[in-house]
């Protein structure tokens, strides 16, 4: 049996490349564009209000439709069939095919749509519907008794591959390949994997670090209570999880895990490494970890609401902001970088509000930063009515700092089309390792987050077409890869690999509790019960989840990691110089 501490040494001294770097890489050169030229100087106001040139949202992602009264003449041509018009139509075809040929690679739409078309959306036919009924009970009752279906003993696959039942006797479509932060998995798990598997006793370490125990059985969730974490971060990732297996039937293995519902991440890589052959880490599911940790990425609670700050399901967020998003577009957003959040929670976010204008008490001293302190008690007495979070993409570009460690703001602040200046950060959650620096986001030198920002602000008005893209790869994302679909596969393979490494049968523990979906939301009400409802799974999958991918290369670490050098190489010549003209980055 290999010893795992005897590969972390090597882990960690490549950790730019495995974990921070695997992510990071300069966009390609975009073509210049007639219709979007970066350096117009109506569009490169620097921080005075202005209303540039404003390229069409459509432009960017794909070929205008031709006009109905193109679409006439073509039909009439096709009714006389003289060699002219056959002439003409083929001549017309050729055109049609060079503008679609030039409008997919001008300015910015082509690497958006060959990497987003690589896991595309899949079609979603309305499948079985998931069983749902509170009856009679109401928020006083007590907890309704979880249904048993037929055959509970029977164990389901511990595969994701294998589909319910059809239908329809057409052959399933191909699933598409899973995005590639899932490639991540595989190291999250590889100190379980070195070491020959995952035993009883590693699992039972992991108690005093974690809030809740989750084991599966014969497809049903249970779930001992260890600790009493903030809020009910606990509940709504549990309700997360029954979603899966309700989505999923019969592809979610026999599990028996550990749970950690705080900030910090809590597997620390130092306290397995004393001794000569020291014991595998307890293995602890979490929402983040940095370079020193161990613990396995699983997604927030948050995708499924957040009742005490009034935030709604992801999916439902998506919506809303996407509607803001139209209202208004970035050319007529304030040209400034936004934050707004507690700032009590971190050095870090205390820093920050140095930045601001009044902070500076000197026109001179504008850092181009906009920043408010977020204070949720007055919130909550107002109703929420200033913290709606759709409503907050009204700037051209918006700030992401770390919380106490990492912060669940990631996503909303990714899915405003607005660039994403990201102050450098040791942490990091699920799919946060597969958003590019240059691309998806601007990075932000946490030592000297003024200037870092002014600059960025100042690059982007003087090149709104392309910091128009980047806050639109970054949303791409947000919409695509991050899409609810993407992220309960990401949950079924996550779950899936780490099953294979169990080295004994899940067995359900004498205090746990079985946990259905009548049982968590049946006797709840107010906000919870309602964001329960709106992210409750109403149909069976009706197709495959999408393919894990293999685990990335040492050649890709290390070209990934070459590129993000080279982004962050770039951006700090451009500040020493205080060039924010410059077109190079």
């Amino acid at each position: 049996m290999r010893s795992w501490w005897r590969l972390f040494p090597a882990a960690v001294a490549r950790r730019n490349d495995e974990e921070e770097g695997v992510a990071l890489a300069p966009p390609s050169p975009a073509p210049v564009c007639r219709e979007e030229e970066d350096d117009d100087p109506a569009g490169a106001a620097a921080v005075e209000r202005s209303r540039p040139h404003r390229p069409t949202t459509k432009g960017l992602r794909r070929p205008q439709s031709p006009s109905s009264s193109a679409a006439n003449n073509r039909a009439r041509m096709l009714l006389t069939p003289t060699r002219g018009a056959v002439v003409g139509l083929v001549l017309a075809g050729l055109a049609l095919l060079a503008l679609v040929g030039t409008a997919t690679g001008c300015c910015g739409g082509s690497s958006s749509s060959v990497r987003h078309g690589d896991h595309p959306r899949r079609a979603r036919p309305r499948g079985i519907p998931i069983p749902f009924s509170c009856g009679a009970t109401n928020g006083n009752a007590t907890s309704p008794t979880c249904r048993r279906a037929g055959s509970p003993s029977s164990s389901p696959s511990s595969s994701p591959v294998a589909s319910p039942p059809s239908s329809s006797s057409d052959p399933a479509p191909a699933a598409p390949t899973c995005p590639d932060y899932f490639r991540h998995i595989h190291s999250d798990l590889s100190p379980w994997r070195e070491s020959g598997g995952i035993t009883r006793e590693a699992v039972e370490r992991g108690r005093g670090l974690a809030d809740f125990r989750l084991v599966v059985v014969g497809g049903r969730a249970y779930v001992e209570k260890l600790q009493q974490p903030f809020q009910t971060r606990d509940v709504f990732t549990q309700w997360g999880i029954l979603q899966l297996l309700a989505r999923y039937p019969g592809r979610v293995p026999e599990l028996d895990l550990m749970f950690k519902c705080g900030d910090m991440p809590v597997v620390r890589a130092a306290d397995y490494l004393a001794g000569d052959d020291p014991p595998p880490p307890p293995p602890v599911f979490h929402y983040c970890k940095d370079d020193a940790t161990l613990d396995i990425l699983f997604p927030d609670w948050s995708f499924w609401g957040w009742p005490e700050v009034n935030i709604r399901p992801w999916a439902a967020h998506l919506d809303d902001v996407a509607r803001e998003n139209r209202r208004l577009p970035w050319p007529d957003r304030e040209p400034y970088a936004y934050w707004k959040g507690n700032p009590d929670v971190s050095p870090s976010r205390a820093d920050l509000l140095r930045c601001n204008a009044t902070a500076a008490g000197d026109e001179e001293e504008d850092w181009n930063a906009r920043l408010f302190r977020q204070d949720w008690s007055v919130a909550m007495s107002d109703g929420f009515k200033g913290s709606d979070l759709a409503k907050q993409c009204t700037y051209r570009y918006k700030i992401y700092v770390e919380g106490r460690s990492w912060s669940v703001s990631d996503k909303y602040i990714l899915a405003c089309d607005s660039p994403v200046l990201l102050v450098d950060t040791p942490y990091r959650d699920f799919f946060s390792r597969g958003l590019v620096a240059g691309e998806h986001y601007w990075p932000i030198d946490a030592k000297r987050k003024c200037p870092s920002i002014k600059l960025a602000v100042d690059w982007g008005n003087a090149h709104p077409a392309r910091a128009r893209r980047m806050g639109g790869e970054g949303s791409g994302f947000a919409r695509e890869e991050l899409a609810m679909e993407n992220v309960y596969d990401y949950m079924l393979h996550v779950l899936t690999e780490y099953a294979r490494l169990l080295r004994y049968k899940p067995t359900v523990p004498e205090k746990a509790v079985e946990l259905c979906l009548e049982s968590m939301a049946c006797p709840t009400d107010g906000r919870v019960r309602e964001f329960m409802m709106e992210s409750r799974e109403r149909y069976v999958a009706g197709y495959e989840p999408c393919t894990l991918p293999p685990p990335f290369t040492a050649d890709e670490l290390k070209e990934m990691a070459r590129r993000e050098d080279d982004v962050r190489s770039k951006i700090r010549k451009m500040e020493e110089r205080g060039d924010w003209k410059a077109d190079n980055c």
